[in-house]
């Protein structure tokens, strides 16, 4: 047992604080819309920091650290890439601001009311089953961490009886998720998400301070330069040879995050929570800075690890890392545990715990907003559009739940039994194609052409669903086969793409009327018309802020476009320089000092900044659930909508 008394006292006591929100959150919950997106009353602090802490998840620490592991700090380079990328598309509201305009509760519910019932209940069943089977390595890969950084035996003896400490820990976390979900659906998670984020971001600035103390840096700089010439660690212009993990991943990932945006629907209930369309793209813009801390723990933990495992002055804890590690017959496996047993060894007594319920949080912030997507998206745009009559709001809840609680089983069997073999980004990026490889087009073309029709968006979510299952079944029968899940998402999206406009062009002509999908012009919903219609000014001429815009929201937006446009001055700079010009490993080293030290010190200032708006954001949500009154027809029917 790695985990002292005072380390368990620190993960009750975050647990038992969270568990308190989720009682005093149950009683607020009184509709389906309560249920599934929080009434729509959340503020820009309360979706960001929610939405963030629900894609965060244990799955996703362990993941990053296993990739940064193999890239080291070069690959953050080619990262800054993707921060120009981001900044565009939510400095320009692009797809959540109209996604938002349609008041919709749910993506497919969109489908239906752009296309048809039937490519809704189609999407529908395909978002499900992409989203379960993506879903079904979350519990494992949490469980696995918690019995090796934690110490705990495999089995453990109950009613005289031993029982798998991996299938027991899962049944916990799953348990602990569901109760989170059917206490106060939408309204607790996003609740409970901020609150573990808020502590999650503490600790990760904890444990980046403490290495830095504990590291010298100059050992960091000895133990990466010893990688092979082509395989750098520091330099971002000798990694010819990484695998996996390389330039070509991330490109691969910017046109991604373009196409994408809004498509995976794991954190379904986020996009529809804010209380304005306004709120929502500004807890999109704020998602430049709220993850901060967690870049930098992505970042530097494995770094830190590698230094530990490759440096001579640390090879005792290197001999007892390999000593668990080797344990493990699967390579990917061993992949997944290697930085999080580095830690073991090194954390001390408070930071284990602080730790330890860090995971437990990310655990369950991330199940429980899967389990309440998943769950949800097989009764809204599955279930319903089948049935001729709606369901009653008791009723109607009641199938929300037991819906979940199905997902809840099956990935608890799925993380049983399904043995992972590659690495645990590849894993998602082949099942999310599943459904994201043709959704994109699908939900771009429906929210920005009026031309597009309903038998192109059959075609393209056919076409990027078939590539990426294909690929799913090649690496089953195929062992390190050459097209890894990262290619196979690049194949399905550029095909849908093609098939999309090819049968919208060449298919029977069709004009739908965009201002009835946008609630524009005749359409308007009054009671959002101030900010929910307000435009922003298009062009450069006001950077995208149009009248609904504060003077603190400016001042964000501006704040924004710096930041991100200072690290791309550096990164094109940088780029030409080190193309012509041989740049010794020395300095790139200088170069990542410096951009931890300046990114601490921005990161502790976002703790402070998001702590601060999104108990503001909490105390409003609780005040307009409290006055609001509900409306028992919304409830994601389109034939109700508002």
């Amino acid at each position: 047992m790695n985990l002292t008394w005072l380390d368990w006292s620190i993960v009750i006591m975050v647990l038992a604080f969270l568990v308190s929100f989720v009682i005093i959150s149950k009683r607020y919950m009184q509709s389906v819309a309560d249920f599934l997106s929080a009434g729509r009353s959340a503020g820009r602090y309360l979706v960001s920091v929610g939405q963030y802490m629900a894609g965060l998840g244990s799955i996703t620490i362990v993941a990053n650290f296993e990739m940064n592991y193999i890239a080291g700090f070069a690959m953050t380079w080619w990262g800054f890439i993707m921060g120009v990328v981001v900044l565009i598309l939510t400095v320009s509201g692009w797809v959540i601001y109209r996604f938002r305009q349609t008041r919709a509760l749910t993506m497919a519910q969109f489908f239906e009311i752009r296309y048809s019932r039937n490519f809704r209940i189609f999407a529908g069943i395909i978002a499900f089953l992409s989203g379960i089977i993506n879903f079904g390595i979350f519990p494992a890969v949490g469980a696995r961490f918690f019995i090796y950084f934690c110490g705990l035996p495999q089995t453990v003896p109950l009613f005289g009886i031993e029982i798998s400490t991996f299938a027991l820990i899962m049944i916990i976390i799953l348990g602990l998720a569901l109760f989170f979900v059917f206490s106060g659906g939408q309204i607790a998670v996003m609740i409970t998400d901020f609150l573990q984020g808020t502590f999650v971001n503490i600790v990760f600035i904890i444990v980046i301070i403490f290495l830095l103390i504990t590291i010298d840096f100059s050992k960091i700089f000895e133990a990466l330069q010893s990688a092979p010439q082509n395989k750098s660690l520091i330099n971002p212009f000798k990694t010819g040879e990484v695998e996996a993990f390389n330039i070509w991943y991330f490109l691969i990932g910017v046109f991604g995050a373009i196409y994408s945006t809004l498509s995976w629907q794991g954190t379904m209930a986020y996009n529809s929570s804010a209380r304005s369309a306004h709120e929502a793209k500004m807890g999109s813009v704020l998602s430049n800075w709220r993850g901060i801390p967690m870049a930098l723990l992505f970042l530097f933990v494995p770094v830190c690890a590698y230094t530990i495992m490759h440096h001579p002055e640390f090879l005792n804890h290197a001999t007892a890392v390999n000593s668990i590690v080797t344990t493990v017959d699967a390579k990917a496996i061993q992949s997944q545990l290697t930085v999080p047993m580095v830690l073991a060894n090194l954390f001390p007594i408070g930071l284990m715990g602080a730790f330890t319920a860090v995971m437990l949080a990310a655990s369950i912030g991330c199940i429980d907003t899967y389990l309440h997507s998943w769950g949800s998206i097989f009764i809204q745009d599955v279930i319903l559009p089948l049935r001729k009559k709606p369901l009653p709001k008791e009723q109607h809840i009641r199938a929300l739940r037991l819906s979940i609680f199905g997902v809840a089983v099956f990935i608890f069997f799925f993380s049983l039994l399904f043995k992972q073999s590659e690495y645990i980004l590849m894993f998602f990026a082949i099942t999310g194609a599943i459904y994201a490889g043709g959704s994109g087009s699908v939900i771009i073309g429906g929210l920005y052409w009026k031309r597009g029709t309903t038998a192109a968006a059959w075609a393209a979510m056919i076409t990027g669903s078939s590539v990426a299952v294909g690929g799913i079944i090649i690496h089953q029968l195929v062992k390190d086969f050459f097209i890894n899940g990262q290619w196979f998402w690049l194949i399905a999206m550029v095909s849908a793409v093609v098939v999309y406009f090819a049968v919208s062009l060449l298919g029977r002509k069709q004009v739908f009327d965009m201002d009835k999908l946008l609630h524009r012009g005749k359409y308007l919903v009054k009671e959002e018309y101030q900010i929910l219609n307000a435009q922003p000014v298009k062009g450069l001429r006001m950077l995208g802020m149009g009248k609904e815009f504060s003077r603190s929201d400016k001042i964000i937006y501006i704040a924004t476009y710096v930041w991100i446009l200072l690290w791309a001055g550096i990164f094109i700079v940088g780029t030409i320089y080190n193309l012509t010009h041989d740049v010794a490993d020395l300095t790139w080293m200088k170069f990542w000092y410096w951009y931890l030290g300046i990114n601490i010190a921005l990161a502790i200032i976002v703790v402070f900044w998001f702590t601060i708006g999104g108990v503001r954001d909490v105390k409003a949500l609780f005040r307009r659930l409290g006055t609001m009154e509900r409306d028992d027809k919304d409830d994601g029917s389109v034939s109700r909508i508002n």
